[in-house]
């Protein structure tokens, strides 16, 4: 089926079936313009009753066989030859148009999707398939364009539907002439009735079937809309009327039709049925009987004002007229008696008329003669005779229509699943309370033979129905039949005057005009939970209100009297004479009584009142009607009283139990009548019947009507006690207590009189009575008092009650009325403690624990005798078993919402923890099961119940459905949020499990996933618009906690039987647009969660199938022309094209995909594949830099003022407009975040040469300076209001104390929440918490609320203005390869950070939330300066918004609202000074640049870079001091991560080139004692990290060390710091720390085994203490002695590993790691030797001493290693791998034959930094060595000033690797350095010679020429500087031998090192000597001059390759060498 133009058609994509839903109340979502869209292109088809399709025409089919037809509403369609078949098909079968068989085709595949079963080989197969599966879906279609009209002519009739104005606009389009449109419909009507079944249908039974059914549905359908159309929209006129009625009869009210015979089942016969009672409220309601009744409404003259009213046409009465009298079955007994009523008033309009039209003289002669009557009003009589006889049954009909018709009845529409619209709708009611109102109008009530019937008529119409069907009815009784004329309110008055006698039919009556509809005790009830709107509530208010006055206050008292009691000289009463007792008030004969009389009820009547006898005088018993005003509740007080006094002497053993009273009697009293003495007509023991007419008239009074409660209980406890009550010195008790002795009683009863039923109304009544009181504030703690003193229900700790025995009695019949009461009760009692909380709470903290308590013990017992149970009990109902699970879940749901665990200090803690622990915790199989077993089998019982018809119970199981579902998901989310958060509880395991269950009613078993059955839900629209939310909501629940479990293995789709279904299903809604927009957001939520924590789900939603295809697979499914996949990411880039139409209308939605494109991107590894084509898409991104680029306007204000109701909830005024920000600020942060993600992705597989598109598309946004100006203030702003928090607080504090705004948390996941104004705290369980202070101070509650609500609106705006900010930092982050340094844009970016950095300065706020505010804003500012970056040309502007910042910077530093120093000290929720710390390393390397350049700052901006280098310093030495504290407590990678950005910003602030006066931050360093700190730190610490080898080995190095270490460095390279240093014990702690014993040793290797690969982290910190140590000594140079003598006993105390590393040779291995070593040892000794040379300290000259002997062997073996690059590379040994790969790569090229070859550039770059290093060891050795033998006094000094015992350097030209280095070696070296240099000096100097690494930069050629010359001067100086010291030697004596020279040098005795060494020295200078005078000093100095000449010129060259003037040695050498060592020749 192929795609279509861009634009849908809603022709397609919504069903009539879905516009009927819409217009029937059930919007959600959809906007009244949009509504108004979709009926406009219908009006023509909804026109056209007869032909709702239309029929097949040749236009119709030219348009279809062209390939595109254009729909009504404009939309183009393409029809592929494919489809062509198939909608000529539909056409044929159907009989209608091809354009309607087009859009049926299309529709069907969009909202239902392709049948699975379809796709046979053969294509008319496939097509009869198709055609068959379609058919189901075009009978609905066709029922339901009929029942569209329904709401709209129902809306018509009340202006305060949301669809008023579309019924309005629409109605009059759709039937511009009503008669006509109603006569059409009676013609259609017709003609079905005797429609011939199609002949395609005939041959096939099943389809005949089903045709008929279908037909008898659309005849009912019509009758609905006819209905309708009558009610208020056609005139009743006289041939209509005439033809409805003819109709009617013709077809015996629908029972006769041609397919009678195909209309046997069970649904058809109901189908006919309901066509008979619409055609009897048809037929009642176009008589117009109300309006009738209305005086001067019929006119009958010749030319009346109304032409319109059936009455005006004597005609077509006549015909009506004889077609009622036509049949005299009873089925036509309403109609019959309803002419009848209208005959009468005829008749009597005709009777009183002077003068009557000759016209309806004929037709009343008609009627005359039709009833053989001599005149009309005999006539009338006999008509009305027959109407109400026994045979003709009317109220017999009424009754069972009443009772038992699906059109009256909502639970018999359910259980039979009847094809009624709308069940049991007030205009129905309303029809039939007008006959019955006519009816007594005809006859007396006193008359009519059958009251009883009568009267249970009127109760079954008034009162067995649900509220919102019968308070109309009700008010209007009450409102206007009781004051319009008396014979309308005769059944009451009737009824109250054999009141008290009998009190039932009184008691009945009001109850059922209460408005409260039926009991739960009625078999109709239903339970649909439909809340009561305001209207609805306060009509029913007016009734029940009604009913109170009229009961309160009862005119009459009517009592049996004997006749013996009217004789005798004790007469109570007597007769009057007629004279005396009567008058027109009171007719007939009268009583008087002669003494004054109490009467029950408390009531006291006086002495001679006159009654009146109603009765027959003459018999011995006569009831006499005192006139006597008394209240009717009093009465039941009586009764209740007289009861429970009845049951206890019943019940006691002697058997005539009287009470006995101590009082004293008074003569003159009343005498008290007993209920017995009037005559009550009432069983012995108690009348239960009576007992429970009361209950049930107070608890419909009192149920939701606190007040009104109030009142009549003040009533009943008013006055005197009640004459039942004859104890007068004990209070009487009051009807709280009563019904609690009536409940337990009855309890008791049932339990000890075995195989007697349980009293199951009395005690529901009573139960329901109580629980009716627990809503009046002044009673209901008496409930609680009452309950938990009563051991009889809920049992005790260590008992079950009473109950426990009553209600198993119930599951012997199967009927739990008693077990839903006490259910409703326990909820009662939840809600009531929950909603006076805070009130008891502050008032009366020990009723609290009472209360919770009894919820305990109530909870308890239903946990455990109702909940693990009831599965398993008999149900004669199986709804009851829904019904019982749902109150049950709904329990625990309401506890978990107004308690919830998850929170501290809650109410009601225990209870909500004993709940979380049996349901999760603690759970049990028998627990859990209930719970998860109805999910599993929902499905299925729901369809089983379907197919069966059995409606109600699938209601039931809906609602259940609902309340397991949300429970599930509380559960899940909860348990998040726990501290078993990481284990797997026993709930996911069952949903993780395959459950059996029974999933037919024969009890036949199977396995499903509870998962799979959750997915199932998600699809199921029959279930109504809930259980697939909440559904598709517990899976996300689930999700998420499975992939927090860490002991989880178990995944969504591992319990999916068909995953690619599921997810088709999933995808096909998001991408419906006129799918349910919760349902919608929660499929999106679950996809993106989904994405982000399952990757085969994931893969599944990405791709829309779980492996992707290879080639072959795809041509394969090519050819086969199935469809292909469509995947979420498909719909998701597809709805990004539309974007714009989403940014206004529906930014939740487009908010929703880009989270979820987001996800995607953030999980692009795993889709690569799919992703690449998307992502070369320049569009795709085109779209997503739109939204980055679209402005959001201002924040719009939070302040709630007012409330607006949109779809029925009341909303702020502000809600609209925050939550539609909200998303819109969401859609952007989403759209900036897939952008960056993209890019990092780019550039990490291919570098930053190429842009990809996603850069792109927001380069020029990026780089335009009006819009980057617009959009990074955007991302940071901050609407965020913490006063708003802080206000609401103390206002809860100072008026609700025991009211935290904690308590009122949401509990749902982030982005399951709706921004707006629920967003953050619960405003429903405020309001529901306050509402107990609404009486006294409402206004104070509505403020509080209204705060609330701000609040919400608030942390909304702030949520995603956070967001944004955050996604506008990580896009920067990404965007810096590309625009780092770019000249155009930093200055723009530099003044964006100036402008934010001056905004956080000036912060003010503080709290939680705005540290993570303030973090996110800082996090911004840092990632402009990231891009901006450092600049080595600053303009003048640019530099002033330098300093700008730099002042900003310094301003927040000083922030008291928002302090740094309490963010390092964890103070704050979300730690923020981590970016300002990058920030102000920022500022502070950026200022060393700029400071360094010259006339670039002035003293004003000097000035300001020293006061933030003052406020930095002053706050980084306080951090630093805090976390070496918190270091040595604990490892933590935090704090490690702090100490390095601190230590960091530390070192860049103390340089001496930013911060030449070092003295202010060193006092504050003394002051904090930061450095001692850092000694104790280092010296207790882990320096090698061995204490968690995996963090080590994930890390690479130990915690803290580094940092540590690089603090000393820092403060080691400034004099007075590195005293500072020194003087706090430096060298103690690097003598006594973790790894001392070790170098003490001489153990610290290169490597540890626990770290393979990398550098020893022992060995990297020894070095970096050398290296510390080399710089103190350095900074004190020539002042620090003292400290001298201490790094000298450090060198003997680390001799072994010191000898270790400068005993290297060329035949040892060399590592990196090795060479740092040596060279930090080498530096130390230079450190000593530069500053101590001359020291006088013996230590000091032993230990240089030593050095020189180990140096010159050393520098032996680096002369070979640098002579021999071969060999040193032969040698090397890498450590880590990227030296390996490295090293790797240099051995590839060729060898070195020369050292100079070894640094031609890029030849081997590893060996040439290799060289490098060495050349510069070499160096150091040699200065050192220099300083050491004091060769500047030697050339500047006199001879006799030489230290000519450091003349060590034998002056020969041997050079032998074993021996300490001679004149020969420095030769060698000179000459290979000279090679070099020469090499050089004639490259540009930034040549570079190695490419930059990871630590290192490239090495040029300028860096190399410095290293080599250096070390070429320091040969040269030391070479000639030990040959003059060797030749100023005095001469000793020879030794006797003629030895060579070089063999004195030998290996000597053991002994003491150092006098070894001197005597070798000794040895060699005499031997040396001895030679010299020989002839070899010529040689040697002939050498040395030859080298300086070569050198000469070179140095000379190399001073323009370092580009800086230096003097030059050689010239003073030459002269040195000349004077002093050569010989004239």
């Amino acid at each position: 089926m192929s795609a279509d133009s861009s634009k849908r058609s809603n022709l397609i994509d919504v069903t009539y079936q879905s516009l009927h839903h819409h217009l029937s109340g059930h919007l959600e979502g959809t906007t009244l313009d949009q509504l108004g869209d979709i009926l406009k292109p219908r009006v023509e088809q909804l026109k056209n009753v007869a032909e709702l399709f239309g029929k097949p025409s040749d236009a119709s089919k030219k348009k279809v066989d062209s390939g595109s037809v254009t729909l009504p509403d404009g939309v183009v369609l393409r029809v592929e030859d494919a489809d062509k078949d198939f909608i000529h098909a539909l056409s044929k079968k159907f009989d209608i148009d091809q354009v309607q068989a087009l859009i049926l085709l299309r529709s069907f595949f969009y909202n239902e999707g392709l049948p699975a079963d379809i796709g046979g080989s053969d294509s008319s197969s496939m097509v009869e398939e198709l055609v068959n599966a379609i058919t189901p879906f075009y009978y609905s279609e066709r029922l339901h364009v009929l029942r569209t009209l329904i709401p709209l002519f129902r809306a018509l009739q009340s202006q305060g539907t949301p669809i008023f104005e579309i019924a309005e606009t629409y109605i009059p389009k759709i039937v511009s002439d009503a008669t006509q449109f109603a006569q059409s419909l009676l013609e259609e009507y017709s003609r079905k009735t005797y429609a011939e079944v199609p002949e395609g249908a005939q041959e096939d039974p099943r389809q005949a079937s089903a045709w008929a059914k279908q037909n008898a549905k659309e005849q009912l359908v019509m009758l609905e809309v006819l209905f309708w159309t009558m009610w208020g929209h056609a005139a009743c006129s006289g041939p209509l009327v005439a033809k409805i009625y003819e109709t009617a009869y013709q077809t015996h009210l629908g029972s006769q039709q041609q397919n009678s015979t195909l209309l046997l089942d069970e649904e058809s016969v109901q189908v006919l049925q309901d066509c008979a009672v619409m055609w009897i409220l048809i037929t009642v309601e176009v008589l117009e009987l109300e309006r009738a009744s209305e005086t001067g409404a019929i006119e009958m003259s010749a030319n009346p004002t109304d032409k319109d009213i059936y009455w005006s046409s004597p005609e077509h009465l006549k015909r009506i007229h004889q077609t009622v009298i036509s049949q005299g079955n009873s089925n036509f007994v309403c109609v019959y008696m309803a002419w009848t009523v209208q005959l009468g008033r005829f008749a009597k309009v005709a009777h009183e008329s002077r003068e009557l039209p000759t016209s309806y003289g004929s037709f009343f002669q008609t009627v005359i003669s039709s009833t053989q009557s001599r005149d009309a009003g005999q006539a009338v009589d006999r008509m009305k005779d027959i109407g109400l006889s026994s045979d003709a049954g009317l109220f017999r009909l009424l009754h069972t229509l009443l009772t038992s018709s699906p059109v009256f009845v909502t639970s018999a529409a359910w259980r039979t699943g009847s094809s009624v619209t709308d069940p049991n709708t007030v205009a129905y009611r309303s029809v039939m309370k007008g006959l019955l109102i006519s009816v007594v109008e005809l006859v007396p009530v006193e008359m009519i033979a059958d009251f009883d019937g009568f009267l249970e008529v009127w109760i079954a119409l008034f009162g067995r129905s649900e509220p919102q069907s019968v308070v109309g009815i009700c008010c209007q009784f009450w409102q206007v039949d009781w004051h319009a004329d008396t014979f309308r309110r005769a059944i009451v008055d009737v009824a109250r005057s054999r009141c008290p006698i009998q009190v039932r039919p009184l008691l009945r009556l009001l109850r059922s005009l209460t408005g409260t509809g039926f009991l739960d005790t009625d078999p109709l009830s239903t339970v649909d939970h439909i809340e009561a709107d305001e209207l609805l509530t306060a009509d029913r208010n007016l009734c029940t209100r009604a009913v109170f006055r009229y009961f309160n206050e009862l005119p009459t008292f009517t009592q049996v009297v004997h006749i013996s009691q009217c004789t005798g000289a004790h007469a109570l009463y007597e007769k009057l004479p007629e004279r005396y007792g009567s008058s027109s008030a009171t007719p007939g004969p009268s009583y008087m009584n002669l003494r004054p009389i109490r009467l029950p009820g408390g009531s006291n009547l006086p002495a001679k009142s006159v009654g009146k006898l109603l009765s027959n005088d003459g018999g011995d018993l006569i009831v006499v009607a005192w006139q006597h005003r008394h209240s009717g509740w009093k009465l039941v007080l009586e009764f209740l009283t007289d009861y429970v006094n009845r049951r206890r002497t019943h019940s006691s053993s002697g058997g005539s139990y009287q009470d006995v009273s101590f009082g004293a009697r008074n003569p003159n009293q009343p005498l008290a009548l007993k209920l017995e003495d009037i005559g009550v007509e009432m069983d012995h023991n108690g009348d239960e019947d009576i007992v429970i007419d009361c209950l049930d008239l107070i608890r419909s009074v009192v149920q939701d009507s606190p007040d009104l409660a109030q009142e009549l209980l003040l009533s009943m406890e008013s006055g005197d006690s009640v004459v039942s009550h004859t104890m007068a010195e004990a209070q009487a008790p009051d009807l709280v207590q009563l019904t609690t002795m009536i409940l337990e009683e009855s309890l008791s009863r049932s339990v000890g009189q075995h195989h007697v039923a349980p009293r199951t109304q009395l005690i529901t009544s009573a139960m329901s009575v109580l629980t009716a009181l627990l809503a009046v504030p002044s009673h209901s703690n008496r409930v609680w008092l009452y309950i938990r003193s009563t051991a009889s229900l809920f049992g005790t700790d260590r008992a079950s009650g009473v109950a426990s025995s009553v209600l198993a009695s119930e599951r012997l019949t199967g009927h739990y009325t008693m077990t839903l009461a006490l259910l409703r009760f326990v909820d009662a009692l939840f809600t009531e403690a929950s909603s006076t909380v805070l009130l008891v709470t502050r008032q009366n903290p020990k009723l609290q624990q009472i209360k919770e308590e009894v919820l305990m013990r109530a909870t308890r017992f239903v946990h455990s005798e109702i909940w693990v149970e009831h599965m398993g009990w008999k149900y004669a109902q199986l709804g009851d078993r829904f019904e019982i699970g749902r109150r049950v879940t709904t329990l625990y749901m309401q506890i978990f919402n107004h308690a919830s665990p998850a929170l501290k200090d809650m109410p009601f803690a225990k209870l909500s923890n004993a709940v979380a622990d049996a349901l999760l915790f603690k759970a049990t199989t028998s627990t859990i099961t209930p719970l998860v077993a109805s999910l599993v089998a929902g499905g299925s019982i729901f369809n089983a119940l379907y197919n069966s018809r059995r409606h109600g119970d699938a209601r039931r199981l809906v609602y259940l459905l609902e309340s397991h579902l949300s429970l599930t998901r509380i559960l899940l989310t909860y348990k998040q949020k726990s501290s078993a958060s990481t284990k797997v509880c026993l709930l996911e395991q069952a949903l993780c499990s395959r459950a059996g269950h029974n999933s037919s009613f024969e009890g036949s078993s199977l396995k499903s996933s509870p998962i799979d059955a959750l997915a199932a839900y998600v699809k199921e629209r029959g279930m109504g618009p809930i259980v697939p939310v909440t559904a598709t909501q517990v899976l996300f629940a689930l999700c998420s906690s499975l992939s927090a479990a860490e002991t989880s293995t178990s995944t969504i789709i591992g319990h999916l039987s068909d995953p690619e279904a599921t997810v088709s299903i999933m995808v096909r809604i998001i991408q419906h647009p006129y799918d349910d927009a919760l349902l919608r957001g929660a499929v999106w939520n679950f996809i993106t969660l989904a994405v982000d924590k399952e990757p085969a789900l994931a893969r599944l939603f990405v791709t829309g199938q779980l492996r992707m295809p290879n080639a072959k697979g795809k041509e394969k499914a090519e050819d086969s022309g199935g469809p292909l996949k469509v995947s979420a990411l498909n719909v998701a880039c597809d709805m990004l094209e539309e974007w714009k139409e989403l940014w206004e209308p529906n930014p939740k939605l487009l908010a929703s995909l880009l989270r979820f494109l987001d996800v995607v991107w953030q999980h692009a590894h795993e889709h690569k594949a799919v992703l690449d084509p998307i992502r070369k898409d320049s569009k795709f991104f085109d779209h997503l830099g739109g939204i980055i680029a679209e402005e959001l306007g201002p924040a719009p204000d939070c302040a709630t003022e007012s409330y607006v109701v949109t779809d029925g909830v009341a909303h702020s005024d502000h809600h609209e407009a925050i939550s539609g920000y909200s998303y819109r600020s969401a859609a952007k942060s989403h759209a900036a975040h897939i952008l960056a993600a993209d890019i990092r992705m780019h550039v990490q597989s291919q570098g930053s040469k190429d842009k990809p598109p996603s850069y792109n598309a927001i380069s020029s946004t990026l780089r335009s300076e009006d819009q980057i100006n617009e959009l990074i203030p955007e991302a940071a702003a901050s609407s965020y209001r913490p006063e708003l928090h802080d206000e609401s607080a103390d206002l809860l504090k100072n008026h609700y104390p025991t009211l935290s705004l904690d308590h009122l948390q949401a509990q749902e996941p982030i982005v399951e929440r709706e921004y707006g104004d629920d967003f953050a705290f619960s405003t429903s369980l405020a309001r529901f918490r306050l509402q107990i202070y609404a009486a006294d101070d409402e206004v104070q509650m509505e403020e509080a609320i209204r705060n609330l609500h701000t609040i919400n609106l608030n942390l909304s705006l702030a949520h995603v203005q956070t967001a944004l900010a955050e996604a506008w930092h990580f896009l920067l982050l990404q965007v810096i390869p590309y625009l780092r340094g770019d000249a155009t844009v930093r200055p723009h970016l530099l003044c964006l950070a100036d402008s934010l950095s001056r905004d956080l300065a000036a912060e003010q706020r503080s709290g939680e939330m705005m540290s993570t505010i303030h973090t996110a804003r800082l996090s911004l500012v840092l990632s402009l300066l990231e891009v901006a970056w450092f600049s080595t040309s600053d303009k003048k502007q640019e530099v002033e918004t330098f300093i700008a910042l730099a002042k900003n910077v310094r301003g927040i530093i000083l922030n008291p609202a928002q302090s740094p120093a309490k963010s390092v000290l964890g103070q704050v929720p979300v730690p923020f000074h981590r970016p300002l710390l990058q920030i102000l390393y920022f500022c502070a390397r950026h200022a060393r640049s700029i400071s360094r350049r010259s006339k670039v700052l002035n003293a004003e901006q000097r000035l300001a870079i020293a006061a933030l280098l003052d406020a930095t310093l002053v706050f980084v030495i306080d951090a630093v001091r805090i976390t070496f504290d918190r270091a040595r407590l604990t490892l933590d990678l935090d704090i490690d991560l702090d100490m390095e950005l601190l230590v960091a910003v530390f070192e860049q602030s103390t340089r001496p080139d930013l911060n030449p006066s070092p003295s202010l931050w060193l006092t504050r360093c003394q002051e904090t004692d930061v450095v001692q700190a850092s000694l104790q730190l280092f010296s207790r610490m882990d320096v090698v990290g061995l204490s968690d080898v995996a963090l080590l080995r994930a890390r690479k190095q130990p915690l803290y060390t580094p940092h540590v270490l690089t603090f000393h460095m820092a403060m080691a390279s400034i004099t007075p710091a590195a005293e500072r240093l020194a003087s706090e014990g430096l060298l103690v702690a690097y003598l006594e720390n973790t790894i001392s014993r070790a170098i003490r040793e001489g153990k610290v290797d290169v490597t540890i085994p626990e770290l393979p690969g990398e550098q020893s982290p022992a060995h990297h910190t020894y070095c970096s203490m050398l290296a510390i140590v080399a710089g103190v000594t350095t900074a004190l140079g020539k002042h620090g002695q003292y400290f001298e003598s201490e790094v000298c006993g450090l060198l003997q105390f680390y001799n072994e590993q010191i000898h270790r590393a400068l005993s290297w040779t060329i035949d040892d291995p060399l590592t990196l790691p090795l060479l740092e070593e040596i060279e930090q040892v080498v530096n130390v000794y230079a450190a000593i030797a530069r500053g101590s040379a001359a020291s006088s300290n013996d230590a000091v000259k032993r230990v240089l001493q030593s050095f020189t002997a180990d140096a010159l062997l050393l520098m032996q073996q680096l002369n070979y290693a640098l002579t021999h690059p071969n060999h040193l590379a032969s040698v090397f040994e890498p450590i880590t791998s990227e030296e390996r790969t490295r090293f790797e790569q240099d051995r590839a090229s060729s060898s070195v034959k020369t050292p100079s070859e070894a640094v031609d550039p890029m030849r081997r770059p590893f060996l040439a930094r290799l060289i490098h290093r060495l050349y510069r060891l070499s160096s150091t050795v040699l200065s050192a060595l220099i300083d050491i033998s004091g060769a500047e006094t030697v050339l500047l000094g006199e001879p006799e000033d030489w230290q000519v015992s450091q003349a060590l350097i034998v002056p020969h030209s041997k050079v032998v690797l074993g021996e300490p280095a001679s004149l020969g070696t420095l030769l060698e070296l000179g000459n290979a350095s000279l090679d070099i240099l020469r090499l050089l000096v004639d490259r540009p100097p930034t040549q570079a010679l190695t490419p930059a690494t990871s630590n290192d930069k490239a090495l040029d050629v300028r860096d190399t020429v410095a290293v080599v010359r250096r070390n070429l001067e320091a040969a040269l100086l030391y070479a000639v500087t030990q040959l003059a010291m060797w030749l100023s030697k005095p001469e000793f004596d020879a030794p006797s031998n003629d030895a060579d020279g070089d063999d004195m040098v030998v290996e000597g005795q053991l002994g003491d090192s150092t006098s070894l060494k001197e005597r070798r020295a000794r040895k060699a200078s005499m031997t040396m000597a001895e030679r010299l005078r020989r002839g070899m000093k010529g040689e040697m100095a002939a050498d040395l001059q030859a080298l300086l000449n070569k050198v000469k010129p070179v140095i000379a060259k190399s001073t323009t390759v370092l580009g800086m003037k230096d003097v030059d040695l050689t010239q003073a050498l030459l002269y040195f060498v000349q004077e002093r060592i050569s010989v004239p020749a």
